[in-house]
């Protein structure tokens, strides 16, 4: 299995054991991660390598949100980025317990792309008919992305998982 870290984390897969196929051929991601692991699936598919399944945990969904949402997201981290930081990790967990985490130096870079990732619902339906079993999983109580509208999205093309009183980090507790 190959996990790739939400934005400005790392090893927190553990809050994911309970939904995490530990098979060699399984690719995970979680938020900003879930747009990396799936880039790599998608690049080791179109190069013949093999993947059984890409578990996706809330992944960075902001394709519905405005410009000026995200404009006003990267001059916030820009303006003070431990602020920023100390925030988004706060609303992760929100409503629940914070759990321990671990944080990597990032940049306005990453946090632009996740911003403004278009995912490609035609790539998808592709990795599909290749054999890749996609897996998505969402909290309902979610403050960081559209948890709704990537509910509606992922659903024609993953086998979707909506966790009712789920946040960010898919806690319910």
């Amino acid at each position: 299995m190959t996990f790739y870290s939400g934005f400005s984390l790392k090893n927190e897969s553990y809050l994911f054991k309970n939904y995490i196929d530990s098979s060699q051929y399984c690719v995970c991601g979680f938020s900003y991660g879930a747009i990396k692991a799936y880039e790599h699936v998608n690049q080791h598919v179109k190069n013949g390598k093999r993947v059984d399944t890409l578990q996706l945990f809330s992944p960075a969904f902001f394709q519905t949100k405005p410009t000026k949402f995200k404009r006003v997201q990267t001059l916030s981290y820009k303006k003070n980025k431990d602020a920023y930081l100390r925030e988004f990790i706060s609303s992760c967990f929100s409503p629940h317990e914070k759990k321990i985490i671990e944080n990597v130096e990032t940049n306005s870079q990453e946090l632009e792309e996740l911003l403004n990732y278009v995912w490609d619902i035609e790539a998808l339906k592709e990795l599909q008919k290749n054999g890749v079993k996609i897996e998505v999983y969402i909290g309902a109580k979610d403050e960081i992305i559209d948890a709704e509208s990537a509910k509606d999205f992922f659903l024609h093309v993953a086998t979707l998982t909506y966790i009712k009183d789920a946040n960010h980090f898919l806690q319910i507790k």
